[in-house]
Formats: C-alpha cells, structure tokens, sequence
C-alpha cells in the first residue's frame, strides 16, 4: 500500500499573474519602492470559448491588509476569465470615464473604509453597465444623492449571526465555521426594485440577503474567496457571474475524471481493470503520468523505459479512450523529504514543504534552484521519456500536488500552455511587487479558466477518494464527492471534476461514477473542455 498523499484543497484566496500588460485607457498605477516601476495594471485573455465581456476588476489596497485586495482581484480575473478579458487595477487609481472602456465592473471592497474615488463613486451611479460590488463601502456609494431612489435599498450593517450555509437556487451551499467575518444586512425600502439572488442563513433558520440585485447593480455581502471548500458560497459567485458578464451559455453540466499518481511502480493490472470498467461506462479519462520514480533512501531510480509492462499498460488505456498528461518528472525533491519521505508520488516536487507539530503540511516556498531555466528543464526531461517510450508527448501539464512558484507556472505555460490542476496564487504577480510566499492561496475553478499565469486551466474542483485520515483531512468517500457534485449543479455551466488513485481497485470507481452520473452530469475528456 502506498503512504498516504497530501490531499489537493482549497485554500483561503488568491493572487496571480502571467505576462499582463498595462491597461490601455485606464491610468497606470505605479507601483511601490518595493517593485520598482513594474505597473500595478495587469490584463488577462479568456479563456478558449469565452465570450467577448471586458471586465474591469477593481480592488483596494490600504491598510496592513491591503495585500488581500490583490488575492482576491486575482482570483476575481480568473474567474472572469470565463466569459472574456479582464483588466485589474487598484481602485484608487481610478479616472472618471475609465470604466467606459469596459462592458462590466467588478468592485472588490476587502478594506474597510478604503478611500475611494469620488470620480469612480460618480460613474457606478451613473452607468447603465453590469456592476458587481462586494462587500466593503458600498455605504460610500448609497450616500451618493439619488442612490436609495434608483436601487431601492441602502446601506446596512454587517450581521454578526453564525452563518453555515447560503441558500441558492434551492441547494444549500456550505460556509465555514472558521469565517467569523459578517455579512452585510442590507436594508431594503423597494422591493420591487430588489430582488434576493442567495439567502443567508443563520443557525435559528432565519435568512438574509446574500446577494442582491438592482437594475444593473449586483451586491454580495462578503468576501466569497475567503474559508472555500468544495461545497462552498463560492460557487454563488462563480455562476452570478454568467449575468453579470453578460454570458448566454446552455445550461449543461459535465464531469472529468483523472486517474492520479501513475508511475513507473504502477500495478499494470490495476491500470488496465480501471481501464476496461471506464470504457465500458462510455466515460473518457485522464491518466497523470510521472516518468520517472525515485526512492533515494531506497536506492530505487528508475524510469518507464526499464518498466515494459506499465507502458503496455498506458498504451492500453490510451486504446480504452485515456489521455495522458504530464503530472512532473520524479513527483519528488532531491534527495530530501519534502515533506514525507522523498520518494517519488509522496512529496512535492515543484515547491517546498513540511509537516508541522499539529500534522499539518506548510507549504514554505520556491525549492532550492527553483527558476524558470530548472522547471523546464525537469519538463523537458519527463517528455523525453513518454516520447522515448512511444508513448507521445503530453499536451497538458499538472503540478505534482498542485504547489509551484510563478517561475515554475511560466515555465508550464511556455512549453505547454495548459494545465489541469488547481492553481497557487502569491501577492505581487498583479502588482508586480516582491512575491510573499507566506501568503500563497489555492483556488479552483468550476469551468475552464485562462488563469493569471496565461495558461488554460481544465478544472478539478470536487476532489478525490481518501479511505483514510491524514494531516488534518478527513476521510472522503464516493458518496461525498457525490453531494458535492449535486451542490456543483448551481453553476450554470459548470463541472464535477476528480481524480481517484488506481491503486484503490474499481469498487469506490464505479460507486463515484454511477452517483455523479446519476445527479445529472455527462462525463467528458479534458481535450473537450480547451474548447470551452
């Protein structure tokens, strides 16, 4: 039995960039002694089958927590990546008429009281375009004269009452416990104006609004990055954007299935069941290859070439209806344990890690040598051996336990140009400031992004299999995964993505398969979701 892996998570927000360049028409903000003269205006593409929205994302930067405007900005243009492109900026930099470059603005009010500009207050008021704020300040913008007589409410206080769960679209998404943050009550005068997209809902059963709208003025509440988990509020936000963002997409919703781990130690009889049972369900499949396994205390270093049978076996799967992708080189560092034992599918292999005192892995930054030149050199390596062993060479890149640093995530895009994984997001890739690897942030998506590393991103958003606890996560089984593929149903256009371990065996797999089927989704290969 292999040792148990640090399962893949959301974390708390995010924070990214790629190769963004200045805004054309919307003042260039400079950056700060720290970064020099890198601006702090970033643009993004969208996404393959995106629409045509320009979407202005907007976000506060004062205070001791000013970085989180940025995390959440970048996580925001992700997202928004969906349906066109993106510009991000500090609000404070704002013009008047800027957001006339644009057809929709979203405000992201993570600092209280952020001063904002009287030119942007004036123009939210008086634009007929899609805006969304979230959270913070919008009492700066209800005290503009003519507010409470155009949208029907005004500006409220934040309800302090334990929150679990937010009502939406009949489902009931879940809220952390560890979010003691409140959520803006607004008070509503013209509720013929107003309508209730999402409900709060206390721990007495009683509900407030969420999320509202107003003419063209979306409203939610708090901050949705902050606390995700699979089943999470976040989703509200990720599918009220199809309105916002002017998107007319179907309704559908599809699945994906990776096969995860899968090296030259594989046991070609489970690849080759796992195989059989998932084209007999009509269900196309990923495979996450790492080439090459290490067991430096061991003395094990071996690639596919010396391992025959698993390469029959891969070239079986591939026949069933697989796509391989590349998961890494070694699924490992060096010859340390980063953070379990140094052997190959166990450790990181990008980033650096440790268990800490209370069993929970920290993640502590760049591994040693880490640049742009070293990660693609360790791709470049991998790819030789899947095109020595006749196995082609991958389209698709995932990072091994989804940890790089942004050199790593520049190096992916340049050779690849897709990923599919979830991404890790550091303040100081919008801004262009130092990068502070104390605050990385996880984020998944629930549909296909152009993430702020430039690079496509094929999601995975519900998870995988875990039969047992380890380092604080608790055990996940089909049925799990299941309801959080039900609760995914509230995205338009959204997915139920996993991926499972073949050494498992098919029993969980077709428990997983059968139920996630069964809520309503069509399963799909991940080649199908590059085209939108």
């Amino acid at each position: 039995m292999r040792t148990a892996k640090i399962s893949r998570r959301a974390l708390l927000a995010a924070g990214a960039s790629a190769a963004a360049v200045t805004a054309v028409g919307l003042t260039t903000v400079e950056a700060d002694a720290a970064s020099n003269t890198r601006p702090k205006v970033k643009t993004g593409k969208a996404a393959p089958g995106g629409g045509t929205a320009k979407t202005l994302v907007l976000y506060d930067t004062t205070s001791e927590y000013g970085w989180l405007g940025e995390v959440y900005a970048a996580q925001t243009a992700n997202l928004a990546s969906h349906f066109g492109s993106w510009t991000a900026a500090p609000v404070a930099g704002y013009k008047a008429g800027d957001l006339n470059a644009y057809t929709a603005v979203i405000y992201l009010g993570s600092t209280y009281d952020e001063p904002l500009p009287a030119a942007f207050l004036t123009d939210v008021l008086a634009t007929t375009k899609p805006v969304t704020w979230v959270y913070n300040n919008i009492w700066q913008l209800a005290a503009k004269p003519g507010f409470a007589a155009k949208y029907g409410f005004a500006s409220g206080t934040f309800d302090l009452a334990e929150v679990a769960e937010v009502g939406y679209k009949g489902r009931k998404l879940t809220r952390s416990a560890d979010n003691k943050a409140g959520i803006m009550n607004l008070p509503i005068s013209d509720t013929a104006k107003v309508r209730t997209l999402a409900t709060a809902v206390r721990a007495d059963g009683t509900t407030f609004g969420w999320a509202v709208k107003s003419g063209n003025l979306t409203y939610v509440g708090e901050i949705p990055f902050s606390y995700v988990g699979h089943d999470d509020r976040y989703l509200v936000f990720a599918d009220l954007l199809f309105d916002s963002l002017g998107s007319k997409a179907p309704e559908r919703h599809r699945a994906l299935i990776r096969l995860e781990d899968v090296g030259p130690d594989a046991d070609p009889a489970d690849l080759r069941a796992i195989a059989d049972y998932l084209y007999s369900q009509k269900v196309p499949f990923s495979v996450a290859v790492y080439p090459r396994f290490r067991n430096p205390k061991g003395g094990e270093d071996y690639t596919l070439a010396k391992r025959p049978e698993v390469v029959a076996a891969l070239k079986y799967m591939k026949s069933k209806g697989g796509t391989l992708i590349m998961h890494g080189y070694t699924h490992q560092y060096g010859t340390v344990a980063n953070p379990y034992d140094g052997v190959s599918a166990n450790d990181f292999e990008f980033y650096a890690a440790h268990v800490n005192e209370k069993d929970y892995v920290i993640y502590d930054g760049p591994v040693a040598g880490d640049s742009v030149a070293w990660a693609t050199g360790r791709m470049i390596a991998s790819g030789a051996v899947f095109v020595a062993t006749g196995l082609g060479a991958p389209k698709i890149f995932e990072f091994p336990h989804y940890a790089a640093s942004p050199a790593d995530y520049q190096a992916a895009h340049t050779l690849f140009g897709k990923r599919y994984d979830r991404g890790l997001y550091f303040p100081g890739v919008l801004t262009g400031a130092k990068y502070d690897y104390s605050r990385q942030f996880g984020q998944f998506f629930p549909y296909t992004v152009r993430d702020v590393y430039g690079s496509v991103v094929v999601p995975e958003n519900i998870g995988n299999v875990e039969p047992e606890a380890f380092n604080n996560h608790p055990v996940r089984l089909p049925a799990d995964l299941i309801a959080s593929a039900e609760r995914n149903l509230v995205v338009r256009d959204g997915v139920a993505s996993c991926f499972y371990h073949p050494y498992l065996g098919t029993e969980h797999l077709k428990e997983l398969v059968t139920g996630i089927k069964k809520v309503g989704y069509t399963f799909v290969s991940a080649d199908s979701m590059l085209n939108g």
